[in-house]
């Protein structure tokens, strides 16, 4: 095995901003960054105001390129959804392909993001970047002039190739720069962007929609930004050295091969993974058709069968927002607060949050088609609790991960969270509601062609008079009338009005995501079990106490 060799990073612009200033020794960087469990809690308060005064300028504005790139991905990812009811009726397409335009977008996002996350690993971030949110800027007004469902189709995917690029890196170059509590804050503070990114989402393309009254002009807004943002990697962001928050950087590098077998011999970051793969699905399924879906259950309730998709999608997007506000920061916190005390604080509390969320959000289904208002609020209450994980998940993956395979570990998370996750909750949602509506549909005509039958042929029907039988077998043309009009009167409104096929159909597929948040919550919990140790064999390796390579062996 070959050994690995460790350096103080004699350039860091963190090893002030995590330290007392009159002592840089090897020594106590290692006490002071990665065992947090013998800093008392005075000296952890010290530590973070001398963090904050000592972090320069060019670390602050990297930290807000990072932030407003991901808010304009996040905005695109979900423009789409904001306007989905008119793109379904522009191609003329089911609720199966468009759940497909949000999974054919996902798949290239996983499939190559570790591509992105080897060469984030060994080139140039900074370039990476750039050229990734170019990409997606390009492809993305360039679809939103395609006519043809196949070729939306395409370019839709292609967006995913540039967007895996940014959020494969942008992670590990917060790691790189900051340590502890305030690279905790700083990964929140990141993660921020996405419920605000997914509900501007889902306001700009339904304000687009009804200004300019076609849905293309939704994608027309964050490629604009995008080129912004491409500007601002390029001139202004930092690219710092691989484990320079650390102080350490390695002299000797794993291959791909040696990185990916390490990762799965990681208990932590594997639990982690499959419970973020639950999230993810959970996510997808509902930002991609929860605008949809409340739509279809508030024209159903009396006096609001003409409320409109971009009125339903503005809302959606305040809840989205809002209860990312409250809950990514509130994550972080309670991480902040509990993990000095509690070691296994981290998975455990992106355990409770998915398991709170599940009843919360079967609640909101329910809700739908009855009081929008008490949907919301357990909509809103639901998303907050589903939010508390983001920064902590992110936080997880970086401190059981050394610092030179951290990019790769960004994109096989990726990978397994999206392949298993969102890339096939919004087609599998939307094939299952076209199942269950065929089933519904085919229901609803067997009950109203037995009540147009003679009653000598129909079979019994609850509203069917004792002495039916007794008609003769041919009726007249008034009698079979009488009997359609009978039969629609009674099942108007429990069947027809208040539980129309098409909202039936996604209320039922949409029922499986509260069983995958329990799934994910499990998940974690046993993550819970091992995060100690891994976490303390990770700050070993990066102090040079252990070999990397003999422990990929174990």
């Amino acid at each position: 095995m070959r050994s690995k060799k460790f350096t103080i990073n004699k350039s860091s612009n963190m090893e002030v901003s995590t330290l007392p200033r009159n002592n840089h020794s090897q020594q106590h960087l290692m006490n002071s960054d990665d065992s947090e469990s013998s800093d008392s809690p005075g000296n952890r308060t010290r530590t973070a105001e001398m963090s904050y005064k000592d972090i320069s300028y060019r670390q602050w504005l990297t930290v807000v390129i990072l932030f407003y790139v991901n808010l304009i991905n996040y905005m695109d990812r979900y423009t789409i959804a904001g306007v989905l009811t008119e793109i379904r009726k522009d191609f003329n397409i089911g609720d199966d392909k468009a759940g497909l335009l949000q999974t054919a977008f996902v798949l290239s996002y996983m499939v190559c993001a570790p591509l992105f996350g080897y060469l984030g690993d060994r080139y140039s971030r900074r370039y990476i970047m750039a050229f990734g949110v170019f990409l997606w800027c390009i492809t993305t007004f360039v679809g939103s002039f395609m006519n043809h469902y196949l070729l939306f189709l395409l370019f839709r995917s292609m967006v995913g190739i540039g967007e895996a690029s940014y959020s494969t890196i942008a992670p590990t170059i917060i790691s790189d720069l900051f340590v502890k509590d305030l690279r905790s804050q700083m990964l929140a503070f990141f993660y921020f962007a996405i419920p605000i990114g997914s509900g501007l989402g889902y306001i700009v393309g339904s304000t687009a929609f009804s200004v300019m009254g076609a849905w293309p002009w939704s994608l027309r807004v964050t490629p604009v930004l995008g080129a912004c943002a491409v500007l601002l990697i390029l001139f202004f962001m930092e690219d710092p050295e691989r484990g320079e928050a650390e102080g350490r950087v390695t002299e000797e590098r794993t291959s791909f091969g040696e990185d990916i077998r390490a990762l799965c011999k990681n208990p932590t970051f594997m639990f982690t993974t499959l419970g973020f793969t639950c999230v993810a699905f959970v996510t997808g399924a509902l930002a991609w058709f929860g605008p949809h879906y409340l739509e279809l259950g508030v024209n159903l309730q009396e006096g609001h069968e003409n409320v409109s998709m971009d009125d339903i999608s503005f809302k959606f997007g305040i809840i989205t927002m809002l209860s990312g506000l409250i809950g990514v920061p509130l994550g972080s916190l309670l991480s902040q607060r509990l993990k000095h005390k509690y070691e296994r604080a981290d998975p455990l509390i992106c355990a409770f949050g998915l398991i709170a969320s599940a009843p919360l959000i079967f609640a909101a289904l329910i809700l739908a088609d009855r009081s929008l208002a008490w949907c919301f609020v357990c909509m809103f209450l639901g998303e907050i609790f589903l939010n508390l994980n983001w920064s902590i998940v992110a936080d997880m993956t970086l401190y059981v991960v050394l610092p030179l395979r951290r990019s790769t570990a960004e994109a096989f998370q990726i990978l397994i969270s999206h392949a298993f996750g969102d890339a096939g909750s919004p087609y599998l949602i939307g094939l299952l509601s076209e199942m269950f509506r065929h089933s519904l549909q085919l229901g609803a005509s067997t009950l109203v062609a037995n009540a147009m039958l003679p009653s000598s042929l129909a079979p019994s029907l609850p509203f069917s008079s004792s002495n039916s039988t007794s008609l003769p077998l041919v009726s007249s043309l008034d009698e079979t009338a009488h009997r359609s009009d009978e039969f629609l009167a009674h099942k108007s409104d429990e069947f027809l009005a208040h539980k129309s096929d098409e909202f039936l159909a996604l209320q039922y597929a949409l029922f499986i995501t509260s069983f995958i948040e329990v799934l994910g919550g499990i998940f974690f919990l046993l993550g819970s079990l091992y995060i100690v140790q891994d976490r303390a064999r990770a700050n070993r390796e990066i102090a040079g106490e252990d070999n990397p390579a003999s422990n990929e062996d174990r």
